[in-house]
C-alpha cells in the first residue's frame, strides 16, 4: 500500500447513474468494467442532497459543504450588473474544493468537465472546465474553444484536437444506441441528433481525460460526465417496461437507448483503468439516482426544475484501492462525505466545518483521522479564482441553450428584469430547501415567508412554507395557512369550471360533439385535494388528532392510492391507535409502490416490535439504515430489537448512533442505563446516561 505522501486517486462522476439500472446489466456481464471494479472495492447507495440539482450536488462533493455555504444555488445566477442571467459559474463557489486543497498541498491535480468549473481555475495542473466539450454550431462552422476553458491557457490547441464534434459521428455510430437509426428522419424526429450530441460531448471528456491520464503528471484526476443524466432526461421514457403514454413504434426504436449509455460508459471507464496502476485508488459515484421503473413520471411537472423529480434519492458509490476493503457493501455515505475520505485518503486533516464524514468503513484499518477547524483559514498559495472575470458571451449562450434543452431552466419570456427577478426567487427557495434539508427550519422560515409575499398564488413556495411551519411545530399557524390554500384550490377549480362551460356552449355552437374533444370539469376531488388532505392529516397527528388524522389519510387514499408517503403516515397513524395489522398493510403499500423507502422500512420495524417480532424488527431496520444512515428513530427500533434478543454489546451500539444523531430520545438513554448497569458492566457509561436524562429530558417528554 502506498503511503499518503505518494498517493494517486482517480475521481469520476457519472451524473445520475443508478443500481437499479446497472445490476441487471453487471449480472448479464455487460458492465464488465465496472464489476471488476465493484469486486475490487466496497460499492453501495450515497445519499443525495436537497434541492437534487446537480451544479450544487457536484459541489457539495467537491467542498463537503452545503450549498448555503458554498455559494452555488442553482442553475444560473444573475449577471454581474443584475440586468440579465447567465449560467452558474465556478467563480460563484465561496469555499475552496478539493483541488485547491491539494494544491495548497505539494499535489498536482487535473480536473475535467466538473459541473461548474468556468472559467478554468488557476491550478498547479490542469483544469478543463464545462463549457469546454459543448457542441456548439454545425461543420464546417468554426468551433473554437470557449476563451478561459482551460488552464493553462497553453494548452488549449493540443486538447482543442480531442474534442469530438456531433456532426463528425455516422450512423455506425449511433447504431448501438438506436438499433433502428436507418429508419429516422431527421427533420421529423430530433431524437437522433440529441444522441449524437450526447455522444460527441461524453467523447471530448473521455478522450480529454485519457490525454492529460497518459502525458501530464497527477496526483489527483477528477472527471465528471453528464451524459446518463442527459440519456435519463431525453430516454427513460422510452426504457422498458414501456409506459402506457409511449407509442409501440417510438418504444421499439428507442427501448435501449439507455442501457447502450450505461455501456458506452462502462467502456470509458475501461480504459481509464487501463491507465493507472495498482496504487491508484479509484472512486465512482453519481450525485443522486434516476427513476427507471414503475416510479417514473408520466408528465414532467412544469415549473423550474422540473425535470429534478425524475430523479432517485440514491446514488452509487465504489472505492477500490489499496488498503480498501474488497467486495463489500458500505452503508450510509453522503455526498458531503467524499472531500473528507479524499482528505483522508492523502493523510490530510478534515476540516471541522465540513458537514460530511471520512468513510473510515472503507478501509480495511481505519486510518487515524485528523481534524482542523477550517481550510478556509489555511494561508497559502490558493489556486482559486482571486476575482470575478469576463465570460464570454458566446460560451455562456451555448450553456444556457443547453439548460433549457434539459427543462432545467425556461426558455426565454418576458422581460430581462422579469427573469431576473424569477432567478432570485428560485435561488432563495433552493436555500431555504437547503435549510430545511438540513435540520434548520428556522433559517429557513424568513425566506420561505418573502415568498409566499412575492409570489402569492405559487403553490410550490407555500407548500415549503408549511412544512417549515409543521417542524417549527407551529401547528396552528399551518393550519391557517392550509385553509387558505385550500381556498385557492377551489377558486382555481372554480375558474377552470366557468372556462370549460363557456368552452362547451361554443363547441355545441360550432357543432363539435362532446366525443371530439375532452371539456368536463374536473373531478370535485382531486389528487391535489388528497396532498392537501395528506398535510392535514400530518398536522393533525402531530398535534395528537391521531382519528381525524386517519380520516384525511383515508380520504387521501382513495384519490392517489400511489403515493407512498401518504400510506407510511397512515401507517404511523394506526400504529398509534394500535391497529397494527392494518398498520403493517401501510407500510407494506408504501413499499410496493417504493422499495427503497427508507421511512416504509422503518415503519415496519415499529409494527414487528408491537408484534414481538424481534428478529424481523432488527432486519427491517437494518434495510432502513442501509438506505439513510442519519435516522436516529430506526438506530433506536435496531437496538430496542437486539436488546429483546439478548445481543447487549451490538444493542448498546446501536442506540449510541441514535442518541448521537439526535440526543434526547428518552428511550434510547434510558435503555442505555439498563444495558450498562445491568448487563455491560459500565457502571461509569450508565451514570452518564442517567445524568443527561436528570438534566436535560422531562419524564414525560419522551420523543421515542
Amino acid at each position: 500500500m502506498p503511503s499518503t505522501s505518494n498517493r494517486k486517486v482517480l475521481l469520476i462522476g457519472w451524473d445520475a447513474a443508478d443500481w437499479k439500472v446497472i445490476t441487471p446489466l453487471m449480472d448479464g456481464g455487460h458492465m464488465p468494467s465496472l464489476e471488476s471494479l465493484v469486486n475490487r472495492g466496497v460499492m453501495g447507495n450515497i445519499a443525495t442532497l436537497d434541492p437534487p440539482f446537480s451544479p450544487m450536488l457536484w459541489t457539495s462533493i467537491a467542498t463537503g459543504h452545503t450549498a448555503d455555504r458554498h455559494g452555488i444555488l442553482g442553475f444560473v445566477q444573475p449577471t454581474a450588473d443584475g440586468k440579465g442571467i447567465r449560467p452558474v459559474l465556478g467563480t460563484s463557489r465561496q469555499v475552496k474544493a478539493i483541488w485547491n486543497i491539494l494544491n495548497q498541498n505539494g499535489k498536482k491535480t487535473n480536473i475535467v468537465g466538473w459541473w461548474p468549473s468556468h472559467p478554468a481555475e488557476p491550478v498547479d495542473g490542469v483544469m478543463v472546465s464545462n463549457f469546454y466539450h459543448r457542441t456548439a454550431g454545425a461543420l464546417p462552422e468554426p468551433w473554437p474553444v470557449p476563451p478561459g476553458a482551460v488552464f493553462p491557457e497553453e494548452l488549449t490547441d493540443t486538447l482543442a484536437e480531442y474534442r469530438v464534434h456531433a456532426a463528425e459521428l455516422t450512423a455506425a455510430h449511433l447504431e448501438p444506441f438506436i438499433p433502428q437509426i436507418a429508419e429516422v428522419d431527421p427533420l421529423d424526429d430530433k431524437r437522433a441528433s440529441m444522441v449524437a450530441k450526447m455522444i460527441a460531448e461524453a467523447s471530448t471528456t473521455h478522450a480529454t481525460a485519457t490525454w492529460l491520464m497518459e502525458n501530464t503528471e497527477w496526483d489527483f484526476m477528477g472527471v465528471y460526465l453528464d451524459t446518463v443524466d442527459h440519456f435519463g432526461h431525453g430516454f427513460m421514457k422510452y426504457h422498458p417496461p414501456r409506459l402506457p403514454t409511449i407509442p409501440v413504434p417510438l418504444y421499439e426504436r428507442y427501448k435501449g437507448a439507455v442501457t447502450a449509455c450505461y455501456r458506452f460508459h462502462d467502456m470509458m471507464l475501461g480504459r481509464m483503468l487501463e491507465l493507472i496502476d495498482d496504487d491508484t485508488t479509484v472512486i465512482l459515484l453519481s450525485d443522486h439516482g434516476f427513476h427507471s421503473d414503475h416510479l417514473r413520471l408520466l408528465h414532467v411537472p412544469k415549473e423550474p426544475a422540473g425535470p429534478a423529480y425524475e430523479h432517485r434519492p440514491h446514488g452509487i458509490l465504489v472505492i477500490a484501492g489499496p488498503g480498501i476493503r474488497q467486495d463489500e457493501r458500505i452503508y450510509g455515505a453522503s455526498l458531503l462525505d467524499i472531500t473528507p475520505t479524499l482528505l483522508t485518503l492523502y493523510g490530510l486533516p478534515v476540516g471541522r466545518d465540513m458537514a460530511g464524514k471520512p468513510l473510515a468503513q472503507a478501509f480495511e484499518h481505519v486510518p487515524e483521522i485528523e481534524y482542523i477547524d477550517s481550510w478556509e483559514q489555511v494561508e497559502g498559495e490558493n489556486t482559486m479564482h482571486a476575482e470575478e472575470i469576463r465570460i464570454d458571451p458566446w460560451a455562456e449562450k451555448e450553456a444556457m441553450r443547453q439548460l433549457e434543452e434539459l427543462g432545467y431552466i425556461d426558455a426565454p419570456e418576458g422581460n430581462e428584469a422579469e427573469r431576473v427577478e424569477k432567478t432570485i426567487q428560485e435561488t432563495k427557495f433552493y436555500l431555504a430547501r437547503v435549510y430545511l434539508s438540513t435540520n434548520r427550519a428556522e433559517e429557513a422560515l424568513k425566506p420561505l415567508k418573502e415568498l409566499r409575499k412575492e409570489a402569492p398564488n405559487a403553490s410550490r413556495y407555500a407548500l415549503w412554507l408549511l412544512r417549515c411551519l409543521q417542524e417549527l411545530g407551529r401547528h396552528d399557524e399551518a393550519l391557517t395557512m392550509l385553509g387558505e390554500l385550500r381556498q385557492l384550490s377551489d377558486d382555481s377549480k372554480k375558474r377552470r369550471s366557468e372556462t370549460r362551460k363557456e368552452a362547451r356552449e361554443k363547441a355545441k355552437a360550432g357543432g363539435v360533439s362532446g366525443d371530439e374533444t375532452d371539456l368536463s370539469d374536473p373531478p370535485a376531488y382531486t389528487a391535489a385535494d388528497a396532498r392537501l388532505d395528506l398535510i392535514e392529516g400530518t398536522l393533525l397527528l402531530q398535534k395528537g388528532n391521531t382519528d381525524t388524522a386517519i380520516e384525511h389519510f383515508l380520504r387521501a387514499e382513495k384519490a392517489d392510492p400511489y403515493h407512498s408517503t401518504l400510506h407510511i403516515n397512515l401507517g404511523e397513524a394506526l400504529v398509534q391507535v394500535k391497529r397494527i395489522e392494518e398498520a403493517e398493510r401501510s407500510f407494506h403499500k408504501a413499499l410496493t409502490i417504493d422499495p427503497d423507502n427508507p421511512d416504509a422500512h422503518r415503519g415496519l420495524s415499529l409494527v414487528f416490535l408491537r408484534q414481538d417480532k424481534n428478529e424481523a424488527a432488527a432486519d427491517a431496520a437494518l434495510r432502513a439504515i442501509g438506505l439513510k444512515y442519519v435516522f436516529p428513530m430506526a438506530h433506536l427500533h435496531l437496538g430496542e430489537a437486539l436488546m429483546r434478543m439478548g445481543m447487549h454489546e451490538r444493542a448498546a451500539q446501536a442506540l449510541e448512533v441514535a442518541v448521537r444523531q439526535r440526543p434526547g430520545i428518552r428511550k434510547a438513554h434510558f435503555w442505555l442505563t439498563q444495558l450498562y448497569r445491568q448487563h455491560l458492566d459500565e457502571v461509569a457509561k450508565a451514570q452518564e446516561h442517567e445524568e443527561f436524562m436528570e438534566k436535560y429530558i422531562l419524564p414525560a417528554a419522551s420523543t421515542s
